[in-house]
């Protein structure tokens, strides 16, 4: 008995509806579909009330391409003409728009249209949504398969870097994800409202506390109540201004400092990309400046016992905590974006640090850098959005400011000035500075205002007077936070002098 023959579909492929021999890659098999629920749909579109469905198809990023075949293409393309020129849908109307476009022969003519009026039920609108689901989800698995085969024709033939494949891989099925799940993102109020409610309910109940991921910085704190989730938070200054040290002080408090409502430790899952330090270097950082331990000393092996325990007792604390860190140079958002949603999703992150903007690798390099960056600062405040948690990306200032001798701006953001649009919060970070006149006294204001800060501080353990210039924060104040810069701890700190009408009294920094 000979072998029996596979079915094969003249509409298989990838959704366009061309057949099999103008498809690379097609399996022998049929393509999953439902040509029932396909021309359910297509019925209900022309009955009363199929406008709305219509709509609805629009809404759900519903085109051509999501039926089998290519006579429900044909058809769906009529209908979506219709409706932009505001001409009722029915039997009539849809057959002489594909008589107009020359496409009545390929949808099967005039009785193919008949035949779908009366294809299904009289109660065919009230299960139009339900087909719809059935008609989406069959063309996610039909881009899944078409996704995977040529994935692995790739793998077999690859024509570029591995690398470069698997960023590709990963773009490709992201956006079928993307696809699957942006159909219900439009909503009634009455959802918002109420978590609004709650919201408002919780800070009123708790009056001045953090709300969100601590910052470690009291002022700081009462100016933005914590980080939020879906904020896009940017930490700017001129190179060798402690913009990492910030980034450090971050994760610290997100670390130590939080708190459940029956006030029990709750570290804050805290996941870190670092393009510029490596990781072990950062360690060091985070042990020196938990343990409050000279970095210098450490490095230059002269550390007494007692330190030497205390850094100790700072790694076992750190190692009890959630803080991952991803020391890969070079890397793409896309990578980012990957690396981090996996980690979401295993890890329950709760707060991303990217260490820093403009070192991430653009995914088109033809492309001019500014529009590189621009791509990235949207793909982060996007990420944000999607993992529903902070993210803290530092970045670079120009130089203008300081040849202009004065605070920098928003405006003085690096290459590229989407990323102050894209920003919920920035932070820049900046020396004290004088009064005018009293630079002009001093004649080379930048190096007079150095040496005088040397001299203030020769006895202090390299302590310097630094500003964290809130210049953006969408629901907040802007203004300016004093902090202290302790060279030794690589540290920023809060002046006891903020501390003077707190509860508490200056810090005394964490305990081990």
């Amino acid at each position: 008995m000979p072998p029996r023959k596979r079915k094969l579909n003249r509409f298989a492929g990838d959704g366009t509806g061309a057949p099999p021999s103008e498809t690379q890659g097609v399996p022998t098999r049929e393509m999953p579909h439902n040509m029932d629920a396909e021309q359910a749909l297509l019925a209900s579109c022309m009955r009363r009330g199929g406008a709305d469905i219509l709509n609805e198809c629009g809404v759900r990023g519903v085109t051509d391409e999501f039926f089998y075949s290519l006579p429900n293409q044909c058809v769906f393309r009529a209908m979506s003409a219709l409706l932009k020129d505001g001409i009722a849908i029915d039997e009539l109307t849809v057959t002489n728009k594909l008589a107009e476009t020359g496409e009545l022969e390929a949808a099967g003519g005039a009785g193919f249209v008949a035949g779908l009026h009366g294809a299904i039920g009289v109660q065919v609108t009230a299960h139009a949504l339900h087909w719809l689901k059935i008609v989406q989800d069959r063309h996610i698995q039909r881009r899944l398969i078409r996704a995977a085969m040529e994935t692995v024709e790739e793998a077999h033939n690859p024509t570029d870097e591995i690398k470069h494949l698997l960023e590709s891989v990963e773009e490709k099925f992201f956006a079928i994800s993307e696809a699957g799940v942006s159909a219900n993102t439009v909503q009634h109020i009455e959802k918002p409202v109420n978590e609004a409610s709650l919201l408002i309910e919780k800070l009123q109940n708790n009056r001045n506390s953090v709300t969100g991921i601590p910052t470690g910085f009291p002022r700081l704190n009462s100016m933005c109540y914590g980080f939020h989730e879906g904020q896009m938070i940017v930490v700017a200054a001129r190179p060798a201004m402690g913009k990492t040290s910030m980034a450090l002080n971050f994760i610290e408090a997100a670390l130590f400092s939080r708190r459940d409502d029956k006030g029990d430790p709750n570290p804050a899952p805290t996941l870190m990309f670092s393009l510029e330090m490596p990781a072990p270097e950062l360690a060091m950082r985070l042990l020196c400046s938990y343990a409050r331990v000279s970095l210098e000393e450490i490095r230059s092996g002269r550390a007494s016992k007692e330190n030497l325990s205390a850094i100790t007792n700072a790694g076992v604390a750190y190692k009890k905590m959630p803080l991952f860190i991803d020391d890969q140079g070079g890397q793409t958002i896309l990578e980012i974006r990957s690396k981090a949603r996996r980690l979401v999703k295993k890890h329950g992150i709760k707060l991303i640090v990217i260490d820093y903007l403009q070192l991430i690798n653009g995914t088109d390099n033809s492309i001019p850098r500014e529009q590189q960056i621009a791509e990235a600062s949207r793909s982060i405040k996007a990420m944000a959005k999607e993992f529903k948690l902070p993210i803290i990306a530092l970045a670079q200032l120009n130089r203008k400011n300081e040849d202009e001798n004065r605070q920098p701006r928003i405006s003085d953001l690096r290459e590229s000035g989407s990323i102050e649009q894209d920003a919920d919060m920035v932070l820049l970070i900046d020396k004290k500075r004088k009064g005018e006149s009293k630079r002009k006294q001093q004649g080379a204001a930048a190096d007079g205002e150095e040496k005088e800060e040397a001299t203030l501080n020769a006895d202090k353990h390299h302590i310097y007077e630094r500003v964290l210039i809130i210049a953006k924060q969408r629901n907040g104040p802007t203004g300016d936070v004093k902090l202290l810069f302790n060279g030794d701890l690589t540290r920023f700190e809060t002046p006891a002098s903020e501390y003077a009408n707190g509860p508490d009294g200056p810090p005394k920094g964490p305990a081990l």
